[in-house]
């Protein structure tokens, strides 16, 4: 007859309360057993003392006799400090990725450490090209700035020149808006009357 240290359910429907048995294995979970070890009731907290009740000698009577416990049995007397803890079996595979996820992971992690290389050698780049820009406008506007001082006649008028031809043009363009503005107008007026 092998013997077995397990929980035996009693209490109402939504307030499990537990006997700690020993029986024979072929016996039912709530069915016959052989002597009653303690209690176990899960409705209380962790730190009340009423929530594992052990008979200490009787488990270790039975244990020596050649009872196995189950695994919670075995959980429970590791937290009683009267067995080693049950070691915890190796979990299956499905959880973890499988070869082309990792490779694809593995692909976005090298164009993310990419991008940062590139981002981080693009502002020393900016910087040197901000810097030769700003050299080469200070010397243009030196060079204009000494044309204007000498008063060389030709460039400034040059540049008064473009000025006026610009706004003739823009005030053009304005006034070809207006005028077809007022024909569409003009048109509609007609129909309406």
């Amino acid at each position: 007859m092998s013997l077995r240290l397990r929980l035996a359910r009693g209490g109402a429907k939504k307030r499990p309360f537990y006997r700690i048995v020993v029986a024979d294995t072929r016996m039912p979970r709530d069915g016959r057993f052989i002597e009653k070890l303690g209690t176990y009731n899960p409705m209380l907290p962790k730190n009340d003392p009423a929530r594992v009740v052990l008979v200490r000698e009787r488990i270790e009577h039975w244990l020596s006799i050649g009872a196995t416990p189950s695994t919670r049995i075995a959980r429970i007397l590791a937290a009683a400090d009267m067995r080693p803890a049950p070691a915890i079996p190796a979990q299956t595979k499905k959880d973890k990725p499988r070869a082309k996820t990792l490779e694809r992971l593995a692909a976005q992690e090298e164009k993310q450490k990419a991008a940062e290389d590139s981002a981080a050698d693009t502002p020393q780049e900016e910087a040197a090209s901000d810097q030769e820009p700003a050299a080469e406008n200070t010397s243009e506007d030196k060079v204009s700035a000494d044309a204007d001082s000498a008063g060389e006649p030709g460039e400034g008028e040059a540049k008064d020149t473009l000025a006026e031809e610009t706004k003739s043009e823009e005030t053009k363009v304005e006034d070809q808006k207006d005028s077809s503005d007022s024909e569409t107008s003009s048109a509609s007026e007609t129909k309406e009357g």
